[in-house]
């Protein structure tokens, strides 16, 4: 007998997606540190200035006001702004994120999170009334109302494993000097403690750039801060200290954030022989990037930076005009400094040693 089909006579039900839930952005609170910290490590676009660890060491250096924003959805977080409040009378009042950094802004898993970050600190720069907003962006489409500042670049390398193909990227002019630093029998040292050492490097070589230096306090609280995550090595001539760098490491990519070098460091060669072997000890113990940092375009470090054979970006970085109405620049290649960028180095030593962490913390 041949059956006959049988119509449906109840409709399929239709399976509603649940909507997505929405942004919402609130203030940073203490409690949070470790979900911060969880959420940046786990995000590809996030720097160790987006850390805790960062701002923890802010707060602890200067006087700057935390303003920090979280972004959740559903309770999670999907996005954070590292955000500090910064009042003096050569800058007024600012939101800047990072200070002393190179770079800083949102750090999002999605645009919409980056968008209600970036929002929100515009409506907290008019409710506080600043002068500006700077979002230190490495990576970032111009928002609306922000004006683009392109004055710095930086220089990123992917670290092979082989050191001879590493050495065989580098223009000739790096290997000659490579070359040289190698017969002038220079030796390497690690080791936080010698800071102090560092220090005096670090300083004498700001000076000679007209640049006022931290106190060695905010280095030794980077150290505290970042634990094993700092690496300090001096090169040594003779057994005289010629030049140094300490470098932060994030997850698989080396900073070396701060260097110093005596004055004769350039005849032996030495800041190439330094850095070299920061390469080559970040691809011993498993990094995969070395990140050069930012440098203006047209100096002395953009030059030497340039030698290297690296990745070249422009960073995104963005201001926001409140009370200002011109941009801001507070750079030392800016002509109204240039006067007293000269002062600064023909002082004594231990003068801007004495002067310069008072003076720092107006050009954050």
């Amino acid at each position: 007998m041949e059956r006959k089909a049988v119509a449906a006579t109840e409709p399929l039900l239709e399976i509603k997606q649940p909507e997505p839930q929405p942004v919402t952005v609130r203030q940073f609170g203490a409690a949070m540190a470790s979900a911060w910290d969880s959420f940046v490590q786990a995000q590809p676009t996030a720097t160790p200035f987006h850390s805790i660890a960062w701002m923890r060491a802010l707060e602890k250096s200067f006087d700057y006001e935390p303003r920090s924003l979280v972004a959740e959805r559903g309770g999670r977080i999907t996005g954070v702004l590292p955000l500090f409040f910064i009042s003096n009378w050569i800058m007024g009042r600012c939101l800047m994120s990072t200070p002393f950094a190179d770079y800083g802004g949102t750090c999002a898993e999605d645009q919409e999170s980056t968008d209600a970050l970036i929002e929100h600190a515009k409506q907290m720069a008019r409710a506080e009334n600043v002068n500006f907003v700077e979002l230190r962006h490495r990576k970032c489409k111009l928002h609306r109302g922000f004006n683009h500042r392109s004055l710095y670049v930086s220089f990123t390398a992917s670290l092979t494993p082989d050191p001879e193909a590493m050495l065989k990227r580098l223009p000739r002019d790096t290997r000659y000097l490579l070359r040289k630093a190698e017969k002038a029998n220079l030796e390497l040292r690690s080791g936080l403690e010698q800071l102090p050492v560092f220090y005096r490097l670090f300083a004498a070589n700001w000076r000679r750039l007209g640049t006022p230096v931290f106190s060695p306090r905010w280095l030794e609280i980077l150290a505290e801060e970042f634990h094993d995550s700092v690496d300090l090595k001096l090169a040594y001539h003779q057994g005289r200290p010629v030049a140094g760098v300490l470098s932060l490491t994030f997850r698989d990519t080396l900073f070396p954030h701060y260097a110093g070098a005596c004055p004769d460091a350039g005849r032996l060669a030495v800041n190439n022989f330094i850095y070299w072997e920061l390469m080559k000890d970040a691809k011993g113990k498993g990094l995969r990037r070395f990140d050069f940092g930012r440098s203006k375009r047209c100096t002395g470090a953009y030059n030497f930076k340039s030698s290297w054979n690296m990745q070249v970006d422009t960073l995104d970085y963005q201001v926001f005009l409140v009370r200002r109405k011109d941009e801001p620049n507070f750079s030392p290649t800016n002509p109204k400094f240039e006067m007293a960028t000269r002062l600064w180095s023909l002082m004594p030593l231990n003068a801007t040693t004495w002067l310069g962490p008072k003076v720092v913390r107006w050009f954050p």
